[in-house]
């Protein structure tokens, strides 16, 4: 159950995140939205890391380097939504982004990819993201 409220949270705090870093970006520059919004996450995990016991640094060296990439990411993905949102407006953008998510998270575990648990294909679950797409359209007639 706490999983299904972490998930509802993160897709709403996505949606506000995403139209709070475009306001942000029309008061300056892209770049530096991004920089600011990126300084202040970091702020605030250094402050969370401080909080609850300051566990060692040492141990993450050990991951795979591939997974540093993901604060790369982080800063594309703060750009693109910034982009599109600017672009297509809030609804329409998150409901691409969602389905986006949700095709390439199904491929991630269908092929069992950055260490996930490989999983069978089912057809039923093709037919779930075609009517999500189908819904994208019929949104935008």
């Amino acid at each position: 159950m706490s999983g299904l409220i972490f998930a509802i949270l993160a897709g709403a705090l996505m949606s506000i995140q995403g139209v709070f870093n475009t306001r942000l970006t029309e008061s300056s520059s892209l770049w530096v939205a991004n920089t600011v919004v990126h300084s202040t996450g970091l702020l605030l995990c250094v402050l969370l890391w401080i909080i609850t016991g300051r566990l060692p640094f040492e141990p993450i060296l050990k991951a795979n380097k591939l997974y540093f990439l993901g604060g790369l990411i982080g800063a594309v993905i703060v750009y693109t939504v910034i982009k599109s949102i600017s672009s297509l407006g809030p609804t329409f953008s998150v409901m691409i982004f969602l389905s986006s998510q949700l095709i390439v998270a199904y491929l991630i575990e269908l092929f069992g990819v950055f260490g996930t648990e490989s999983i069978d294909f089912e057809f039923k679950k093709l037919i779930g993201m075609a009517i999500v797409i189908a819904g994208i359209i019929v949104f935008k007639i």
